[in-house]
């Protein structure tokens, strides 16, 4: 797999030139002792307990490789990320080329994303009903309204009638598949959240076709089941340190083929 995918971010570089205030995320352990990060595989996955810092090094190589958002508002603008664009200036950034599309998605950004097309879907289903009852009859209405009919068509082919009416997993997934472009640079935090074992093993198969098609994805996560794809490198945050780790000594792995290996032995001691 590293052959294959795109390396788009190939590392970060603490800087010495930025002020870093006594406050969230600088309070973090990690982000006080990280000075060089690596990025050597297509996929790179982020794990480590709750607390540990993933999502905020997610959220903050997200804002510094400029991705946009998913989720109802970006980036630059959602108040949810500020300690992200403030973790994101206290790094260099070393890119290795320009990735086509960059963009970062949280789980529960999904539903926010299904709204805004459904209400996109509707303003322009307003704009055409608008224009032809205030337009005079002619060739200048009809080109009005059928481009905002074709744009409203372009919206249903792409994402389906209702966006905002489908299950969550199945959102999460229709998502993936029509925003992973070829040669695409993509921050996913914690995708499995929605989805079933079986859709996870989709998820896997959607990220094998995308690296293959020149993409790089860093996802933060807790499934060993995601963790499996092959070729993907695995990095684990504890405290302040955070170092690469082979998928059979992750300790989400251990413990859940332990559970499965023993189920009684756990579940007495609950």
């Amino acid at each position: 797999m590293e052959k294959t995918g795109g390396h788009f971010l190939a590392a970060i570089r603490r800087r010495d030139d930025v002020e870093r205030p006594d406050a969230f995320p600088w309070t973090l352990p990690l982000a006080t002792t990280l000075e060089e990060l690596h990025f050597p595989a297509a996929v790179t996955f982020l794990v480590g307990e709750n607390g540990c810092g993933k999502s905020t090094l997610l959220e903050g190589l997200a804002a510094g490789m400029q991705a946009v958002a998913a989720g109802s508002a970006d980036i630059a603008r959602d108040p949810s990320l500020a300690a992200a664009r403030s973790f994101a200036r206290g790094f260099r950034f070393i890119r290795r080329r320009h990735a086509r599309t960059r963009l970062f998605l949280r789980a529960e950004d999904v539903m926010g994303y299904g709204r805004r097309l459904s209400g996109e879907a509707a303003e322009l289903d307003a704009i055409a009903g608008e224009l032809m009852a205030t337009l005079p009859e002619g060739i200048g209405r009809t080109r009005a309204v059928g481009l905002a009919r074709a744009q409203r068509a372009a919206l249903t082919t792409r994402y389906g009638e209702n966006p905002d009416g489908r299950s969550h997993g199945e959102t999460f997934l229709a998502l993936l598949q029509t925003r992973l472009v070829p040669n695409g640079l993509y921050f996913l935090d914690e995708p499995e959240t929605p989805l079933s074992p079986a859709r996870v093993l989709a998820l896997m198969a959607l990220l094998k076709d995308r690296v293959a098609a020149g993409c790089q994805f860093v996802i933060a996560t807790h499934s060993p089941i995601l963790m499996a794809l092959p070729g993907a490198a695995i990095l684990l945050i504890e405290a302040d340190r955070i170092e690469p780790v082979a998928y059979d000594e992750v300790e989400h792995v251990r413990l859940t083929r332990a559970f499965l290996a023993e189920p009684e032995r756990f579940l007495r001691r609950l």
